[in-house]
């Protein structure tokens, strides 16, 4: 279904959208891909920086992500779950369901107002959304499972992202990490081996085109 609205914060057209993996179903609001482009062309008249809107779509590790979550939830039931680079939230939607508390993060407040206006709709009282710069984080934060996606595609990051996830491993967590198969991920990824417990291939369908994506469950044994 799609309702039409209008993201004060981004002065961007978005719909609700309804997601179904498995038994579990939520509705999330995506920005209009057509007005999205819009959007950001404006931003760049004005500041020829402006960061690209990644966050902004519905990437296939996401849904990689949701169907694994889908399939064993037993990893995220009754646990606090903290997911980074959250983009548009739909993992942390979906743990929700049967996590006891979820917190979806992501650097970009309007990433964040969007997911918290997600939230709302789905009447999620064991979630929140919040601004948080992994290269930032309080010295406090944990969760007992840490969920990301798609979060592997520059390796400028790889150093400081290894850093932090090595860091929630070490506080007893367990990462559940979804990536498309690229190859400039694959050092990323060769980095974590010795954690990983887990690991499950896909080829996601639900995006054009179709997107071969791995999803590593890693932790301290």
């Amino acid at each position: 279904m799609g309702i039409d609205c209008f993201f004060a914060g981004m002065q961007l057209q978005t719909q609700i959208q309804t997601f179904h993996f498995g038994n579990y179903k939520f509705d999330a609001f995506i920005p209009d891909a057509d007005a999205l482009q819009l959007w950001y062309h404006q931003q760049l008249k004005t500041n020829e920086h402006a960061p690209a809107p990644y966050w902004a779509q519905v990437w296939a590790a996401a849904y990689a992500l949701c169907n694994f979550l889908a399939k064993r939830n037993e990893l995220i039931s009754n646990k606090t779950v903290l997911e980074l680079a959250a983009g548009l939230g739909l993992p942390s939607f979906l743990a929700a369901q049967t996590a006891s508390a979820v917190l979806c993060s992501d650097v970009s407040a309007d990433a964040v107002e969007l997911m918290q206006k997600s939230i709302a709709a789905n009447q999620l009282q064991n979630c929140s959304a919040q601004v948080l710069d992994w290269n930032k984080l309080p010295d406090d934060l944990t969760a007992e499972v840490i969920l990301l996606s798609d979060i592997n595609y520059e390796p400028q990051v790889f150093a400081t992202l290894h850093k932090v996830l090595v860091s929630f491993l070490e506080k007893g967590a367990t990462i559940i990490l979804s990536t498309p198969q690229r190859l400039i991920a694959k050092p990323f990824i060769e980095q974590l081996q010795t954690f990983v417990i887990e690991h499950i291939s896909e080829t996601v369908t639900a995006v054009e085109p179709h997107t071969d994506c791995s999803v590593f469950v890693l932790k301290i044994t």
